[in-house]
């Protein structure tokens, strides 16, 4: 008994004299202690901050608008790269990593030297990065009912991420599309929200898995080879009136909950550390003003800990026309429980009528003192005051083979077996490899740009083969038939030239060109010209598989009767191998649809359950084949 309490005596004096050597010196600063506790860090730095510094954590700006002079005078919060902004085009990983760490010096030459986080959308991979690996579009992932799938991809777009020094991905999209008339809607898994939440573990891929004992709601971010997650667009985003993007939701509180909600609570249940809020309304209240949802139910009943940070220009858009009054949209966005705010230009505005708002007491301060402890508790829990710049070794994870065979599997396990013949006897596929000769068409065949989609290299995307590195399908068709086989290509062939072609069989790749946001709203959900005109010219003259690489359903009605095989190949990203891999049977085709097929868009909103439901093919169809040469 005297040994343990001299034991403990001696603990107990070797604590107090490392406290009288911090207190001692002048230099110590508890928040850089790593060996503290979070909260204690946490409250010694806000105890240190301005009022200044407090709103300037708030701000996020986009890299170009920012300079290492404006973070370190106004402790800028974080910085993002949009859709399309880049250091340069085609700009190396390198570039990327000294890029971010400039910045980052900045941030660190500030008083206090709190780091700054960087964001950027990898919805699909690193998709703003050229030679980065695109993987399949979140509507593919979801007919591939694989949740470890999913998770793989996360953890490897984490490593693409982190290659180019960024530590923040506006990851995943959890959005229930209930309209494919929604222009977002390949950016969501399902309109089944029980499918949406299974694919929330992708959060864990991105941010690693969360300790057993951590309490819900606390943000966590396992190393530096994980990023930051933002679970988004909080709320209701995907079930806007006709598919209109950025519309409102009608909808009672139950549906709501029901069909919305679910993935966000399952997202802070697996540790995300951030939410975006929604351009959207939920009956007639912009989200990004809406206190009881944000503050009230995602902070109090959900006990979500992290930050919740706005969309682009969000708090611009509460006003109609947008940023018609400034002001109010500011002290909206605040008092709804907005944390950071993607301004992502006028940071000088929002600063100064803020602070104004502060000072007159019309914003409480104990409402900065939130949104700031949120801030600096993701980025503590992802060690950046231990380490703010990028590791260089991760640099040759972006597009390595192993992520692009990863991404392979998924296009692979994503395609979805509409038709195959009249019946089973009569199967058009597999393919057989050894014909003669075979023609390929459609102008999706053989565009890079065009199977990636939307959010590659530029917002809106691209056409072409010249944007970034991958296989088109027309390539993986090359490279999976025996080599004596005659490839023939012609986009747009006239039915005569395919009589004349003398073909075995056709592909015929067709579907939507690029589009993202509000760009893809549409009425009429058609396949793009001359799409149509291929399916007729080349299925009346030949036996023919069609393949449609679309974000959604499209109006393809009247086109079956014409086609002996029609497959749903989504946006497959940059490995198209994986369809050639499925066409040919090396693989059979497993996926499932993710959303309800229509009839006509007279339909629409149409989606399982409901009491008028007469789909051309409903949620969760697919036809399936054995890899040839199986058991």
């Amino acid at each position: 008994m005297r040994m343990t309490s001299l034991a403990t005596l001696g603990f107990l004096l070797l604590c107090c004299m490392a406290f009288a050597i911090h207190a001692s010196d002048p230099g110590y600063m508890k928040f850089r202690d790593p060996q503290q506790p979070l909260s204690k860090r946490i409250r010694d730095l806000m105890n240190r901050m301005t009022l200044e510094e407090k709103i300037g954590q708030m701000v996020q700006l986009d890299r170009s608008a920012a300079t290492a002079e404006i973070m370190r005078d106004y402790s800028i919060g974080s910085l993002l790269s949009g859709g399309g902004s880049v250091p340069r085009l085609q700009a190396t990983p390198q570039e990327w990593i000294d890029m971010v760490n400039d910045f980052q010096k900045g941030s660190l030459s500030s008083r206090l030297g709190i780091p700054m986080i960087y964001g950027i959308d990898a919805v699909h991979g690193q998709n703003n990065v050229y030679k980065a690996t695109i993987f399949p579009h979140n509507v593919g992932l979801g007919a591939t009912r694989d949740p470890d799938l999913v998770r793989r991809i996360g953890v490897a777009t984490a490593l693409e991420v982190r290659a180019t020094g960024i530590n923040y991905a506006f990851a995943p999209c959890i959005a229930v599309c209930r309209d494919p008339r929604w222009g977002r809607c390949f950016e969501s898994y399902s309109e089944d929200p029980k499918i949406v939440k299974m694919m929330t573990e992708i959060i864990p891929g991105l941010q690693g898995d969360i300790p057993s004992d951590l309490p819900k709601g606390i943000p966590y971010v396992a190393g530096r080879d994980k990023v930051a997650a933002c679970a988004k667009h909080y709320v209701g985003d995907g079930g806007t009136t006709r598919g209109i993007n950025e519309n409102n939701t009608v909808i009672d509180r139950h549906g709501l909950m029901s069909i919305h909600m679910p993935a966000y609570n399952d997202a802070i249940i697996k540790g995300v550390s951030t939410v975006m809020v929604s351009y959207s309304s939920w009956n007639g209240l912009k989200m990004h003003a809406n206190r009881d949802l944000v503050t009230n139910f995602l902070k109090g009943t959900l006990k979500f800990r992290g930050f919740v940070i706005s969309d682009w220009q969000g708090i611009d858009r509460i006003t109609t026309p947008e940023h018609a009054n400034y002001s109010y949209s500011v002290l909206a966005g605040v008092n709804a429980g907005i944390d950071m705010f993607m301004l992502p230009f006028n940071h000088t505005d929002f600063i100064d009528i803020l602070t104004d708002f502060v000072e007159r007491k019309i914003v409480p301060m104990s409402r900065i003192d939130d949104a700031v402890r949120r801030i600096l508790r993701v980025k503590f829990t992802m060690g950046l005051f231990e380490k703010p710049m990028a590791d260089q070794t991760f640099i040759d994870k972006l597009g390595s083979q192993a992520h692009r065979d990863l991404a392979r599997e998924a296009v692979r396990k994503s395609l979805v077996l509409l038709k195959n013949g009249e019946n089973a006897d009569g199967a058009a596929l597999p393919l057989p490899k050894n014909a003669a000769r075979i023609l390929v068409a459609g102008t999706h065949a053989n565009n890079l740009g065009y199977q990636c989609g939307g959010w590659t290299i530029a917002w809106q995307g691209l056409s072409g083969n010249n944007n970034t590195v991958g296989t088109t399908i027309l390539n993986g068709i090359s490279a999976t038939v025996d080599s004596d086989t005659e490839i023939i290509f012609s986009e747009n062939p006239s039915m005569d030239y395919v009589k004349a072609s003398n073909v075995s069989y056709a592909i015929v790749v067709v579907g939507e060109q690029p589009y993202a946001e509000t760009q893809g709203d549409s009425l009429n959900l058609t396949i793009s010209e001359p799409g149509p005109s291929t399916i007729t010219n080349v299925c009346a003259a030949v036996k023919c598989v069609v393949v449609l690489v679309s974000g959604r359903p499209v109006t393809v009605g009247p086109y079956l009767p014409q086609v002996d095989a029609l497959v749903a190949a989504w946006l497959p990203g940059t490995e198209g191998q994986g369809v050639a891999d499925v066409l040919f049977g090396d693989y059979g085709f497993t996926g499932r649809l993710p959303r309800t097929w229509f009839k006509t868009v007279d339909q629409l909103p149409m989606n399982f359950g409901d009491e008028q439901y007469d789909p051309l093919f409903p949620l969760g169809f697919g036809l399936t084949t054995e890899p040839v040469g199986s058991s």
